[in-house]
C-alpha cells in the first residue's frame, strides 16, 4: 500500500507549473492545506508539524531539507491566503483521482496527529472531500485506513 502511494507521488516534471518559490504549485497548495488542516483546532504544534514533514519526505520524495523549505513556505501561503478553495483548485487540476485520494488520506492523517479529530478538522475534510471531487466513500476509505495505521480504530 505505502509503495503505492510513493509512487502515485513519484516526480513526474511533465507539464508541471513550478512557482517562484522553487517547488510544484500543485505542492505547494497541497502542503498549504495540509498546514491548514492542523491549524483548525487551533493547536498547530510539534506533533503535526512532523506528520507534515512526514508526509512531505516519504510521500512526495522530497530531502528533509526540501520538506522543511516547502512547509516553511506553505505556512506563508496559509498565512497570507484568507481563503483555502485556491488550493483545491490547484490539487484538483492538478492531481490526478488516485492522488486526490492519496491527499485526503494525507490530510486525515495530519488532523489525527495529535490523537483526536476536531470538529472544525472534520469539517474541513469533508468541504474539501467535494471541492477535490473525492466521493465520500473513498474519503471514509482513506479515514478508515488512517485509524486503522494509528491504532485509532
Amino acid at each position: 500500500m505505502l509503495d503505492r502511494l510513493k509512487n502515485i507521488f513519484a516526480p513526474d516534471d511533465a507539464g508541471v507549473a513550478k512557482g517562484e518559490h522553487g517547488f510544484e504549485d500543485r505542492d505547494l497548495a497541497a502542503a498549504a492545506l495540509m498546514v491548514e488542516a492542523a491549524r483548525l483546532d487551533d493547536r498547530f504544534g510539534t506533533d503535526e508539524r512532523e506528520q507534515i514533514r512526514a508526509l512531505l519526505r516519504d510521500r512526495f520524495h522530497m530531502r528533509p531539507d526540501d520538506a522543511d523549505r516547502l512547509l516553511a513556505e506553505a505556512e506563508r501561503e496559509s498565512d497570507r491566503s484568507v481563503e483555502w478553495q485556491g488550493f483545491t483548485r490547484q490539487i484538483k487540476d492538478g492531481f490526478d483521482y488516485a492522488q486526490r485520494i492519496a491527499l485526503i488520506e494525507m490530510l486525515w492523517e495530519v488532523a489525527y496527529a495529535d490523537g483526536e479529530l476536531h470538529d472544525y478538522e472534520a469539517s474541513l475534510l469533508r468541504r474539501v472531500t467535494g471541492l477535490l471531487y473525492v466521493s465520500d466513500r473513498d474519503s471514509g476509505e482513506a479515514r478508515k485506513r488512517v485509524l486503522d495505521r494509528l491504532g485509532l480504530s
